[in-house]
This record gives structure tokens, sequence and C-alpha cells, in this order.
């Protein structure tokens, strides 16, 4: 593994680079830490070229400034990854923020993705009005005003299915501790206010997946994957596991991460015109 500091515009991101192959960029839920990947991203790393990085404002990363974070600039950052470490083009994964932080990128620069995958993007604002899920993003904000960001942590966790069931890596849960107050004040806003370009989508040059976990079925999280694909005529698939299964069984979710990587990649190469 080598790792270190990426300048972009008003912060410099760390991140971890492992592996030989096409270009894996994998970003980062909420509290945006490369550690969410670590174990699965080694066990890509025969077949890929996988890059992690801590999203701004959060852990290694510096950006916190206070002012609200905009999805405009988290795909900046992650296009600027992008062209600083995998020469300019790559194949996305995100999961959950990182999977609207995906989305966004494929709408903003999608000169630089070869293709998408989308796993449980909280991209509620595409349910049905008066779907109850529709409130969550205004529920946690509400949370947090009144208790503060170990309040609004402990309600985003109790829902989320499998959380408390496992144990997660001691510094990887420090340093998301050490996130959440940065979660509920610069990033909700924006993740609250998400919607798909779904005309841009539609329209990409390269090909999108979207998809969500055997377990969870029926969440706010998972739902509107289905939406978004039946939307802009994306392909879905079903990942093993919870929200966070890379971190439950990275093996079984680096597997299903494997053989979709290496579909798009192909998928993504036939595009290419040849002459």
């Amino acid at each position: 593994m080598a790792d270190g500091m990426l300048a972009v515009a008003g912060a410099r991101l760390y991140y971890a680079v492992r592996g030989a192959g096409p270009a894996l960029l994998m970003v980062g839920g909420a509290g945006g830490d490369a550690g969410y990947y670590t174990a699965i991203a080694e066990d890509l790393a025969d077949a890929f070229t996988v890059i992690t990085y801590d999203r701004r404002g959060n852990s290694r990363s510096t950006g916190r400034d206070g002012t609200a974070t905009t999805l405009a600039e988290q795909a900046a950052d992650a296009r600027a990854v992008v062209e600083g470490l995998a020469g300019g083009r790559a194949l996305v994964f995100g999961s959950s923020a990182g999977a609207i932080v995906g989305l966004t990128l494929a709408v903003r620069h999608p000169e630089v993705l070869t293709g998408l995958i989308a796993h449980e993007p909280p991209a509620v604002n595409v349910l049905p009005d008066g779907d109850p899920a529709r409130g969550f993003f205004p529920e946690l904000a509400a949370v947090h005003a009144e208790g503060g960001a170990s309040a609004a942590g402990r309600r985003f966790a109790h829902g989320v299915r499998g959380e408390g069931t496992y144990r997660w890596p001691d510094d990887l849960w420090k340093r998301f501790l050490g996130n959440q107050d940065h979660l509920f004040t610069a990033e909700w806003p924006a993740l609250a206010s998400f919607l798909p370009d779904e005309e841009a989508l539609r329209s990409a040059p390269f090909p999108i997946v979207l998809g969500a976990g055997s377990e969870d079925r029926g969440t706010y999280y998972a739902r509107p994957s289905i939406e978004i694909a039946r939307r802009i005529g994306a392909q879905w698939a079903e990942f093993p596991g919870i929200h966070m299964e890379y971190l439950r069984d990275p093996t079984r979710f680096a597997a299903a991460v494997r053989v979709l990587a290496t579909l798009l990649h192909w998928q993504g190469e036939a595009s290419v015109p040849t002459s």
C-alpha cells in the first residue's frame, strides 16, 4: 500500500492506493473514511488498482472549516483523486453517501468515469410523496439540533440494520466518532436535498449499476436504488448482506464487487471507440 495527501481546492485529502490493474476508486459513506474499505481493497488488489480516500473534512483529510460542504465540492474532490492518482479515468464504487457522491460525479464530471457502482444511496427524495422515509434527514437534523452529534449518531445507527452485531476496527471507530459533528452539520444539508439528474444519468457514456444488500430490503437506504435504476434504465444488482457488509464480512462483499467491477470494466472497454 502507498498512502499520502493530495491537494485539492480548499483541502488536502488522505488517500491509499493498493494493487495493480484497472483503477477502482472507492468513495466512503457517512464518516467519509478510507478505512471502511481497507479489507475489501486488499482482497481486490490482485485485479484492480484500488484507491480509497478520506472525504474532505473527515478523519485524516483537511477542509473542516465550519461551512456546509456541497455535493459539487465532493464530486470535484473525487475527480481530482481520479486525475491525480488514476491517470484521469477510473471505475467508481460508492456506498451510502458515497453512492450519492458517485452519482453526482457521474453527472458533473462524466469524463473521468469508466463505470459506476452505486450501492444503497439514501436518495429518499426519489420515493413517493408521503413515504415516511422522506422524513429521515429532517428527523436526524432535529435530533442533532436538540441532543448533539452523539444523540444523532445513536439514532442513525439504530436505523441501520445489522449495526451493533459486529465489531468495527478500533481505529476506524475512533475516527468515525470524531467525524459525527461534521457529518450532521456540514454534510447533512446537501445529502438531504439530493435528487439525481435522471436525464444526465440516462445519457452517461459508461455503464451504471445500482444495488442494495439482500438483508436491506424495504429500508430507506435500499429502496431508492431500485427507483433510480428504473428511472434511468440502469442495471440493478443485489449485494450480499447488510448496509455495511464490507465491514461485517469483507471477503463476501469483495467477491460481489469483483464480479460487478470486472463486468463494468469490460463493458466500458467495449464502449470506447477503436478509431
